[in-house]
């Protein structure tokens, strides 16, 4: 792999809890419980590959819509793995969390920021969690700082929207990846993906584990990335 072209920035739709779940004849809340899992072995090995950031889409601002017993489950298993500092710290990975924390419990975003202090000294690979998060609403709070600094309409530029962005700092997203199946963006990073590459893989995101990251890394490594060049 370390021969490869790596992407500097993976964002990971994780999809497909549910109906791992529901395969096995289980409640949602198992197929997240598995999901969680899922999430640490593969943040595992993007450190041990040395990728410089990835973001994980958690909970989308469109999640709310589901059942409330499914999103107080999602939010308790997130509070736990908070918790636990998601027992990274052995692989020196800085946490940030992005998307509005406003409808979050304040135990919630204390917990958050918390962690972000905590790891903000670590210089391995940059975990950020998208949590609340939706790409529309990512760029509407961004325009909306603009015009609270009180900018005129010709200072609004690629340039000064990406820096108000919840991923001000990070480099632009190269590969997206969604298991399950789908083939969609589900207002994931729309801005900040403008020229990422995608993989699609049928594979359950509780499935998914460094065998299926290694194959989507070495498909990206095939792309001939122009950014609208020859």
């Amino acid at each position: 792999m370390e021969e490869k072209i790596l992407p500097r920035h993976i964002g990971i739709i994780m999809d497909g809890n549910g109906r791992w779940a529901k395969k096995r004849h289980l409640p949602r809340t198992a197929g997240h419980i598995q999901g969680a899992k899922a999430f640490r072995k593969c943040l595992r090995h993007c450190a041990d590959l040395g990728i410089e950031c990835v973001t994980f889409y958690a909970f989308s601002t469109e999640n709310w819509k589901r059942p409330k017993e499914e999103v107080d489950a999602i939010m308790k298993l997130f509070s736990d793995y908070l918790d636990e500092g998601l027992g990274m710290s052995e692989k020196d990975i800085r946490m940030k969390f992005i998307g509005d924390p406003e409808p979050l419990s304040d135990d919630l975003k204390n917990k958050m920021r918390g962690l972000e202090e905590k790891s903000s000294g670590n210089r391995g690979t940059i975990c950020c969690i998208a949590v609340n998060y939706g790409g529309r609403d990512d760029i509407v709070r961004a325009v909306r700082k603009i015009a609270a600094d009180g900018k005129i309409a010709e200072s609004v530029t690629e340039q000064s929207i990406t820096e108000k962005l919840d991923t001000s700092g990070l480099p632009d997203v190269d590969l997206i990846i969604r298991p399950s199946g789908e083939q969609r963006l589900s207002n994931f990073l729309i801005w900040q993906a403008a020229y990422a590459e995608y993989v699609f893989m049928d594979v359950l995101w509780p499935d998914f584990g460094e065998k299926e990251l290694d194959l989507a890394l070495e498909e990206y490594s095939r792309r001939n990335r122009r950014f609208g060049g020859i």
